[in-house]
């Protein structure tokens, strides 16, 4: 079975996912197991029984899904749902992450960027569950040389950490940053303070770098 392209606009800016009719039937299911009474309404695109698609078929399709999509995204229980953010972002996560675990820097960096955009839109609701992707981005940029690139993911990261001083990226990330601004020329006093500040709350444990936390994530 063929892969669709579906464009959803959400709060404006477009965004591209591929994902099989299967795979949006086995959303439509899951999603009507929690949330039947809420979607009980949302019209789901039919199969064409025929399988010589034109390609005004298949525009029509895409068209459909997007609609569907637009529909489930406007409701704040589904739009926060872990099986509706899964099947957004999932696939791809767990693609880049194999390729920054194999040393594919520069493929996992191409499709990280992207799942950010659109990840970000997902996350409104808290911020914080965003942070181990950008931290995954700080991770290829640094092994990539890109020490400024770097710098401002984790400043976005860190940005979102403000409440969360006990997460699990949250010392990692400092030491980082600051590995990051000394090599920039930049003030990093202000960062090796939260540091200390914080490894003082903190039980003395073994603490895992930012790199060996990011390899971690999305492991089947």
């Amino acid at each position: 079975m063929g892969i669709y392209s579906n464009s959803s606009s959400f709060d404006g800016n477009k965004t591209v996912i591929e994902r099989r009719y299967s795979d949006f039937e086995k959303l439509h299911k899951n999603l009507l197991k929690d949330f039947n009474e809420e979607i009980e309404d949302v019209t789901f695109p039919k199969k064409y029984l025929t399988g010589n698609f034109t390609e005004e078929m298949i525009n029509e399709r895409k068209l459909a899904f997007r609609d569907y999509l637009g529909f489930l995204y406007s409701m704040k229980c589904v739009r926060r749902s872990k099986k509706f953010i899964d099947f957004l972002i999932r696939p791809e996560m767990e693609e880049a992450y194999g390729c920054l675990r194999g040393g594919q820097y520069t493929k996992a960096l191409e499709i990280l960027v992207q799942v950010v955009a659109l990840q970000e839109k997902l996350t409104k609701h808290s911020p914080v569950l965003i942070v181990p992707t950008l931290c995954a981005v700080v991770v290829c940029h640094k092994d990539l040389e890109n020490p400024a690139s770097a710098y401002e993911y984790g400043e976005k990261a860190l940005l979102r950490l403000q409440m969360h001083g006990g997460h699990r990226y949250y010392v990692p990330l400092l030491e980082t940053m600051i590995t990051l601004a000394y090599e920039l020329g930049k003030d990093f006093l202000s960062l090796q303070e939260k540091l200390e500040e914080s490894k003082a709350k903190r039980d003395q444990i073994k603490m895992f770098t930012l790199k060996e936390l990011a390899v971690r994530e999305y492991i089947q």
